[in-house]
């Protein structure tokens, strides 16, 4: 049979038949090779002839031989069934290879989800709350949810288009000049105390509640009041708490020999108690200050008044649960210029959650270079390296955009808005309210209800991920812009990020960046974890927030204000002006969404120096944190 078969003996009389012969050839080389074969045939059948083939002329040819023409009749069907059999394990061949393909692909997508499902599972403990408690919010079984289908269509076809646009982007830039002409100056030596008092008053204790950027704010305001109290303050401790589930201290956070150096000569800084009063019972001798003691945002003269006499007679006091239980304004600028230098150079992260964060920021870049102020302050030693040659310095870091996307269950929850998840949704998030949110409840029962659609009209909802996501899209980012997503206990789980990675898949998180023995040591510390991504977000090219009211989001975007030279935008949408776009969503077109959200996020952007009673730590541009150039 030649090369295409296995080698086999033919029949008794047949030899070398070959089916490829054309007419003529096959007539002469049947007379040779099978004599008494009709001579004939060959001239009544043509070429043309439907029923001309070799078989149907040989066996026609041997019909009066039946020895021949059971013997050809053999080879013949052989030859057939060989080439029959190549054909179905040629076919068999691409089915099975198929089939593997189909087959590995499964098994990827299996392993994925259980990371994600493992991923998800692991944040439920972190986050304090009982696996069962959090379970039925982050679900990844639960069907996605699109609140805007045909802008995310549109968002998508635009996206396709851009792509192989070559053009030059300004969305990793500042939009206004101005904001290169503030500088740092906060780290000056600030003048002690008021001058009113001549003598250490006493200690200060505090304890503070609430997670990294809570515990943040607390001491900076505690810096602040034991200078204007010239007292001196114990460093600070954190209290335990099962929502935040992480026993971590100053020292596991924070440098603390660090921290009393830089603030050395502005206030004093002990380790601890003297023992003359670490036996006292700090309650019992009334020196005890929560928050039901002072008001929200108390003014100097709410110390001086209250918690003053207090520290003189006990020589103690303990601010319980110490957070933003200081103002802003009216206070003495040399006040709010010691607040500034605790938050923005006291506060140092150790050299472990430096050397991790470091690690962190190299995956997401191209090479390891340090590019900023920003690196410096938050990094420390473990600054990125240079880049090792002109070819890394030409090919430049990756730009990646770090998005802190609050729409955690108890946000979402506690805005009593609605987020396209029917009567489920209605029904899971008012069973979260009862257990969580009692005095939500119960204030709610005493008052008129807002509507979910007015809750949204007046700006008050979380802004989902597929919102998000359109408004990254209508600034310009394209499809392969790289974000570092901050936090990722979003409600709904993977269902509910689908709207938004089907337009942006390069979303990864320090869960997908760092292995899990890099990230052991923070498993069960959600401050230290939320260090890591405090520092992602700062030195990003870009930070994106959904929500200005995060204290992430506020002490980030003040970071990056104060360290950034002018080069580290920052966007926040005004969600009041977003509601009214999408609620277009039927009718508006590409273009005009996208003209309406720059405008918007350009508006954030204006270069505004901090005004009366705002946050200094968000906003410090102003004489007492930053320096103008003239």
């Amino acid at each position: 049979m030649g090369k295409q078969g296995s080698p086999r003996s033919p029949r008794p009389g047949v030899q070398n038949v070959d089916l490829s012969l054309g007419m003529k050839e096959f007539q002469c080389r049947c007379q040779e090779t099978l004599p008494g074969s009709d001579p004939s045939i060959g001239r009544r059948m043509s070429w043309g002839d439907k029923n001309w083939n070799p078989k149907t002329v040989l066996l026609h040819g041997l019909k009066n031989d039946s020895a021949k023409y059971s013997a050809f009749k053999g080879v013949y069907v052989g030859k057939r069934h060989l080439w029959v059999r190549k054909y179905v394990r040629s076919i068999a061949f691409m089915f099975g290879l198929m089939g593997f393909f189909l087959l590995f692909d499964s098994l990827l997508v299996s392993i994925f989800d259980l990371r994600n499902l493992q991923h998800h599972s692991t944040q439920i403990k972190s986050s304090g709350l009982k696996e069962d408690d959090r379970g039925a919010f982050i679900n990844e079984e639960k069907s996605s949810v699109q609140m805007y289908d045909r802008l995310h269509n549109l968002a998508s076809s635009a996206l396709a288009e851009k792509e192989f646009k070559q053009r030059s982007s300004r969305l990793w830039e500042e939009p206004y000049r101005q904001a290169s002409a503030w500088k740092p100056c906060a780290g000056r030596k600030v003048p002690t105390n008021l001058g009113k008092f001549d003598k250490n008053n006493g200690y200060i204790l505090i304890s503070a509640n609430g997670g990294l950027n809570q515990q943040r704010v607390a001491i900076c305001n505690a810096v602040a009041v034991a200078s204007l109290l010239n007292a001196t303050l114990v460093l600070p401790q954190f209290l335990y708490s099962n929502v935040w589930n992480d026993p971590s201290q100053f020292g596991d956070i924070y440098q603390e020999e660090y921290f009393m150096n830089i603030l050395k000569g502005e206030i004093n800084v002990v380790n601890e108690l003297p023992p003359h009063l670490r036996s006292l019972d700090i309650e019992a001798i009334g020196s005890l200050i929560t928050d039901a003691d002072l008001v929200k945002e108390a003014k100097p003269i709410d110390y001086i008044r209250h918690i003053l006499p207090l520290l003189v007679r006990n020589g103690v006091v303990h601010f319980l649960g110490f957070g933003n239980r200081l103002g802003f304004d009216p206070l003495p600028s040399n006040l709010q210029r010691l607040r500034c230098k605790c938050n923005f150079h006291a506060l140092k992260f150790v050299p472990k959650i430096q050397q991790v964060g470091s690690l962190l920021v190299r995956r997401i870049r191209n090479y390891g270079a340090a590019r900023s102020m920003l690196d410096k302050q938050l990094l420390g030693n473990f600054m990125l390296d240079n880049p090792s040659n002109n070819h890394d310095a030409a090919k430049g870091p990756s730009k990646y955009l770090a998005l802190h996307l609050r729409f955690e269950v108890d946000m979402v929850a506690y805005s009593m808005c609605e987020f396209g998840g029917g009567e489920n949704e209605r029904k899971e998030l008012q069973a979260y309210r009862e257990i969580h949110f009692p005095l939500l409840i119960e204030r709610l029962k005493n008052s008129s209800p807002i509507s979910p659609a007015e809750l949204r009209k007046l700006g008050r909802c979380p802004l989902t991920p597929e919102e998000a996501a359109l408004v990254l899209a209508g600034l310009g980012f394209k499809r392969g812009t790289y974000f570092y997503l901050a936090g990722f206990q979003i409600y709904g789980g993977k269902s509910r990020m689908d709207s938004f990675t089907s337009l942006y898949p390069n979303l990864v998180t320090k869960e997908t960046l760092l292995t899990p023995d890099e990230l052991a040591p923070f498993r069960n510390f959600s401050s230290q974890l939320a260090a890591l991504d405090f520092i992602a977000c700062a030195t990003a090219d870009v930070f994106a927030m959904t929500d200005s009211g995060s204290q992430l989001s506020s002490l980030v975007s003040g970071f990056r204000t104060y360290y950034g030279g002018g080069h580290a935008p920052t966007m926040r949408p005004n969600k009041k002006r977003l509601a009214a776009i999408l609620s277009e969503n039927s009718t508006i077109e590409w273009h005009s969404f996208e003209d309406r959200v720059k405008k918007m996020i350009e508006e954030g952007q204006r270069v505004r120096v901090r005004g009366f009673g705002r946050s200094i730590y968000r906003l410090p541009r102003c004489p007492e944190c930053m320096c103008k150039a003239q």
